[in-house]
């Protein structure tokens, strides 16, 4: 009859608890501990550039092969990335070689330009 009226329940303590329980299995259940990071290869990574007098970016350190080539993989093209388009827009123009092989003495398909006593 409250609910009719308009008028509140007061909270009822159990019912407070199993919402509180709901709520915190459901955030668990979402939650994910990343503990391995990586840089993202889909980011182009922006070099700054060194200080010249300081003295700890002089020192010289071993250069790490796998993060050198997480860099360069990062900064191909796509089309050496991948074995195929990923988005919609990489479709076109993603097979760039010519379908038939281009004879310049076949004048059906080469027009080259012409000089002519018009035209100079």
């Amino acid at each position: 009859m409250a609910a009719r009226s308009g008028e509140k329940e007061p909270p009822d303590p159990v019912r407070q608890n199993q919402l509180l329980c709901e709520r915190v299995r459901k955030e668990l259940q979402c939650q994910r501990l990343h503990t391995q990071y990586d840089v993202n290869p889909l980011h182009r990574v922006h070099t700054i550039t060194r200080k010249p007098m300081s003295w700890h970016d002089n020192i010289e350190e071993p250069a790490d092969a796998k993060f050198l080539n997480l860099i360069h993989h990062a900064a191909l093209e796509p089309t050496k990335k991948y074995a195929e388009p990923q988005t919609e827009s990489q479709e076109i123009g993603w097979n760039t070689t010519p379908l038939i092989h281009v004879d310049r003495t076949d004048c059906r398909l080469y027009f080259p330009r012409r000089r002519t006593e018009i035209t100079k």
